[in-house]
């Protein structure tokens, strides 16, 4: 492992001066400064940017925190995240809560012993003293309350979509698939999907869950199809749940999108390679994580006039699980 001493010894200079320039600390020569980076680009020298936080009292660290990274759709938040902070010279530590409230804490406890410089938490636990007590920047993404900066994508907007799609494709018995209540952007689908079914002459039932994880989702289809045997639609509460109906569906014999149609929501990689291939409401999720990274960054450097509240266009993408006009 190369040290800081033979970056010093590779550019003859002392280790204080290295140190110097890797800290931006005190002056070193425009020439000396030339030699240090190139005796660390030489030896392919990369600072412990832990311990260069834990010397300055700064980092140019930032702390990521996702509520499961098994669901697709957060990785994909998280490489647009990741992106933009890289380009703006930051570095990104990731935390992973698995809807974990303990978890949650215990990786903000980390971020705050590493000196992060601002965090992004997709989490649905902002209202934790903890959070409370922070003192450093903080954006939600994928999340909102009234007391943090956030960015999103239109929800309500996305599930007005979705039931209205299944609408003007001649659905007459449709299943809602309620997502979790613990989770807001899951409650503003379904409100913009029930303000779309109660006002039109259909049958539809509504099918409560409470997490988004695969195992759940598998026996909430097979549920769904005992319960409501006659629908010939379903409004997925996310593509991991409309993924496993669509499964469910093709086991038991109907026909997709013929007698079952089905829209997910999120519009994660997978949806594309199911078959057949599931319709759904595209997030720009790449694009959420990308701009709340970009808010964060302007609230790091204290600039002026920041919007702080960011939301984003939903579209549908259709593909093989709802019927062709």
């Amino acid at each position: 492992m190369v040290t800081i001493k033979d970056v010093a010894k590779e550019a003859g200079v002392s280790v204080a001066t290295v140190s110097r320039v890797l800290n931006e600390n005190g002056y070193v020569g425009a020439d000396t400064r030339k030699k240090v980076m190139k005796a660390m680009a030489n030896l392919h020298y990369s600072p412990n940017e832990v311990a260069r936080s834990l010397y300055k009292r700064e980092s140019r660290l930032i702390g990521l925190l996702l509520p499961d990274i098994t669901n697709p759709f957060f990785p994909q938040l998280a490489r647009g995240v990741e992106d933009e902070v890289n380009k703006e010279g930051y570095r990104l530590l990731l935390g992973n809560s698995d809807e974990d409230v303990q978890k949650e804490l215990d990786y903000i406890q980390t971020f705050v012993q590493n000196n992060v410089v601002g965090m992004v938490s997709a989490t649905n636990t902002v209202d934790h003293e903890l959070y409370n007590a922070l003192q450093l920047p903080l954006v939600l993404l994928d999340r909102t309350t009234e007391d943090y900066p956030s960015v999103y994508s239109d929800g309500r907007e996305g599930g007005r979509l979705a039931a209205k799609t299944i609408l003007e494709k001649g659905a007459r018995h449709i299943t809602l698939m309620k997502g979790p209540a613990h989770v807001k952007p899951a409650q503003d689908r379904y409100k913009g999907a029930m303000e779309m079914l109660s006002e039109a002459e259909v049958d539809f039932s509504v099918f409560s869950t409470y997490s988004y994880s695969f195992e759940d989702a598998t026996s909430w289809a097979k549920e769904l199809f005992t319960k409501y045997p006659d629908t010939d639609a379903v409004i997925a509460s996310n593509d991991i749940v409309g993924i496993a109906v669509l499964h469910e569906a093709l086991k038991r014999g109907k026909r997709i999108p013929e007698d079952v149609q089905i829209i997910g929501y999120d519009d994660i990689p997978q949806c594309s390679l199911s078959y057949p291939a599931l319709s759904t409401i595209r997030q720009p999720a790449y694009e959420m994580g990308r701009q709340a990274a970009q808010l964060l960054i302007k609230l790091i450097r204290k600039e002026n006039d920041v919007d702080k509240t960011i939301q984003l266009p939903v579209q549908l993408v259709e593909r093989s699980t709802t019927r062709k006009e």
